[in-house]
C-alpha cells in the first residue's frame, strides 16, 4: 500500500487595519489551528499583519472570512492574499 502525500496552496495573507496584536495574534494562531492549516506569521504591528498560511483553499478562504470578523478589539479594513509559488505538503 502506498500512501498519497497532498500538496496544499500556499498563500500570503496581509491584514490591514486597527489591529489589536496582543489578542489578534493569538486569536490567529488559534483560528488557524481549528482550521488544520500551517500558518507562520511573518510580521506583526499595530496596522499590519502579514501571514502564510497552507492547506485546501476553502479552509484559506474560510480564515479569511474568521479574521476579517476577528475578536471584537480588532478593526480589519482589508486583507490582501497573494499565492506564493510552490505548495507545501
Amino acid at each position: 500500500m502506498t500512501e498519497q502525500v497532498s500538496s496544499h496552496p500556499l498563500e500570503r495573507m496581509t491584514i490591514v487595519g486597527d489591529l489589536e496584536v496582543a489578542s489578534f495574534v493569538p486569536w490567529i494562531r488559534r483560528h488557524a489551528a481549528k482550521l488544520g492549516l500551517s500558518h507562520t506569521i511573518s510580521h506583526t504591528s499595530s496596522m499590519r499583519i502579514e501571514l502564510e498560511v497552507a492547506g485546501p483553499e476553502e479552509l484559506i478562504d474560510m480564515m479569511e472570512m474568521g479574521c476579517s470578523l476577528g475578536p471584537i478589539d480588532v478593526w480589519v479594513e482589508r486583507i490582501d492574499r497573494m499565492a506564493i509559488s510552490g505548495e507545501r505538503t
